[in-house]
C-alpha cells in the first residue's frame, strides 16, 4: 500500500495528481454545498428517525436543511428501479441491457430521468413532513432546490468519474459519509469525557472506539472475502491454462442495496402518516411500524435478509452461468453439466448470501441497539451500512489506483524494451 502512495507522488505521475486534486476539489464542493440551507424555509429537523440513512449519505446536509439534503439518493433508488425492470420485467430494457454499451448509454440516460423524478416527488413529501403551516410556494421551493441540488451532485459525479479517481457517485457518498465522523466523536468526546462520569467516561470512549475499529475490520474482511468455485474446460488442460481457473463469489454480492430497500419500505407508513395527520394511525405507526421498536426492529431486519436474496439471485442466476459454462465448454469439477451445476451453483449462493445478509443485518442493527440502550444522542451511533460504503469505496479506489500504476509501470517497461 505505502509503494502504490510512494508512486502516486512520483514526479513521472502528475496527470495521475492532478486527476486527484480534481476529485478532492469536486469532493469540496459538496462539502460546501452541505453547509447552504435552503433559502426562505425554516425547517424542522430536530428528529430524523427513518431519514437517518439520507442523512449519512448526504454528510449531514439532510439535518442542516441543505441545498444537498437529498444527495444522490434519488439516484440510487433509479439505478434499483432500472435495474429490476431490465431483468425480463419491460422487454424494452431488457434489449437494452442486451445491446452493449449503446444500450448501457440509453439506460443511463432513462436512470438519470427517473432520478430527478424522484427527487422532485421525495423533495416534495419531504417538505410536508417537515415544513410547519407552511404556503404552497414554500413546499414548492423546497422541492424544486432539492431537485436542483441533486441535479447538480449527478453533474459532480460524472465530472469526477471522466476527469477524477474512482466512481464519483461512490466517492460523493462516501465523503458524505465520513464527514460526519470528525464530529460524532467530538461530541461523544464532550458527552462521556469533558461533560462526562471521570474515568467511566474515558473507559466507554474507549470502548466505543474499540467497537468503532473492530467493525471496520469485519467491514475489510466482509468486503474481501469470496468464494471460488474452480472451473475446468474440455478442450484445454491444467497444463497448458497455467492457473486455476474459478468463478468468485462474493460474500455480499448485494452491498447495501438491501438495507436501502428495507429503510424504503419501513419509512413508507411514516410518511403516510405524516400526511394523512390521524392520530390513530400515527400512534400506530410510532408503537409497532418504527424499527426502533420491537415489531419494526424484527421486520427490519428480515426484510434486510430477503432483499439481500433477492437482489443476489437477480444479479447472479444460476441457469444462465450453467448455460454460459456449457456453451463455452466449462465445467465445476465433480458436477454434471446442465441442471446439476445450476443446482451446485444455487446452494453455494444460498449459503454464502445467508453469512453475507447476516452480517449485514447486525451492521445495521448497531445503531439501532446502541440508540436504544444507551443515554447517547442521536447523532452519535456507529453506521454499520456507512462504514460499510466508506470501506468498499475505498478498497475499489485503491485497486482503481494500483491497476493504473501497474499499466504504467509495464508501458514504461515496453518502450524500454523496445528503445533496447
Amino acid at each position: 500500500m505505502f509503494a502504490v502512495f510512494k508512486q502516486i507522488f512520483n514526479p513521472t505521475n502528475r496527470d495521475l495528481q492532478k486527476k486527484i486534486l480534481f476529485t478532492f476539489a469536486a469532493l469540496l464542493i459538496f462539502k460546501i454545498g452541505t453547509t447552504i440551507s435552503v433559502p426562505g424555509v425554516s425547517l424542522n429537523t430536530n428528529k430524523l428517525g427513518f431519514l437517518e440513512i439520507v442523512n449519512a449519505m448526504s454528510g449531514g446536509a439532510f439535518e442542516k436543511a441543505s441545498i444537498f439534503a437529498l444527495g444522490v439518493m434519488p439516484y440510487i433508488t433509479a439505478t434499483i428501479i432500472v435495474q429490476l425492470l431490465s431483468m425480463d420485467i419491460i422487454p424494452y430494457f431488457s434489449e437494452l441491457r442486451n445491446q452493449g454499451a449503446i444500450g448501457r448509454n440509453k439506460l443511463n440516460q432513462i436512470t438519470r430521468i427517473v432520478g430527478i423524478v424522484l427527487a422532485f416527488i421525495q423533495g416534495y413529501m419531504y417538505s410536508f413532513a417537515y415544513i410547519q403551516n407552511g404556503s404552497p410556494m414554500d413546499y414548492m421551493v423546497y422541492s424544486l432546490v432539492l431537485t436542483a441540488g441533486t441535479s447538480l451532485l449527478l453533474w459532480i459525479g460524472d465530472q469526477v468519474t471522466i476527469k477524477g479517481i474512482g466512481n464519483g457517485i461512490s466517492m460523493i457518498i462516501m465523503a458524505g459519509i465520513i464527514t460526519t465522523l470528525p464530529g460524532m466523536f467530538a461530541n461523544l468526546w464532550n458527552e462521556l469525557i469533558h461533560n462526562g462520569t471521570g474515568f467511566l467516561g474515558i473507559l466507554t470512549f474507549i470502548m466505543f472506539v474499540v467497537v468503532f475499529l473492530a467493525i471496520v475490520v469485519g467491514v475489510v474482511f466482509e468486503e474481501c472475502a469470496e468464494r471460488r468455485l474452480p472451473i475446468q474446460y474440455a478442450n484445454k488442460s491444467n497444463s497448458t491454462i497455467g492457473q486455476q481457473n474459478y468463478i468468485p463469489f462474493k460474500l455480499n454480492s448485494s452491498g447495501v442495496i438491501p438495507v436501502i430497500f428495507a429503510s424504503a419500505l419501513i419509512s413508507i407508513p411514516q410518511i403516510i402518516a405524516s400526511f394523512v395527520k390521524n392520530a390513530n394511525f400515527s400512534l400506530f405507526v410510532t408503537k409497532y411500524v418504527s424499527y426502533t421498536t420491537l415489531t419494526g426492529f424484527i421486520a427490519y431486519i428480515i426484510l434486510i435478509i430477503v432483499f439481500a436474496y433477492f437482489y443476489t439471485f437477480m444479479q447472479i442466476k444460476p441457469k444462465e452461468m450453467a448455460e454460459q459454462l456449457n456453451q463455452n465448454g466449462g465445467y465445476i469439477p465433480g458436477v454434471r453439466p446442465g441442471k446439476e451445476t445450476e443446482e451446485y451453483v444455487s446452494k453455494v449462493l444460498k449459503r454464502i448470501t445467508l453469512v453475507g445478509a447476516s452480517f449485514l443485518a447486525l451492521l445495521s442493527a448497531i445503531p439501532i441497539l446502541i440508540s436504544n440502550f444507551s443515554t447517547l444522542n442521536t447523532n452519535i451511533t456507529i453506521s454499520g451500512t456507512g462504514l460499510l460504503i466508506v470501506v468498499g469505496v475505498a478498497l475499489e479506489t485503491y485497486k482503481q489506483l494500483e491497476s493504473q500504476l501497474i499499466s504504467r509501470t509495464y508501458s514504461k517497461g515496453r518502450k524500454r524494451r523496445r528503445r533496447l
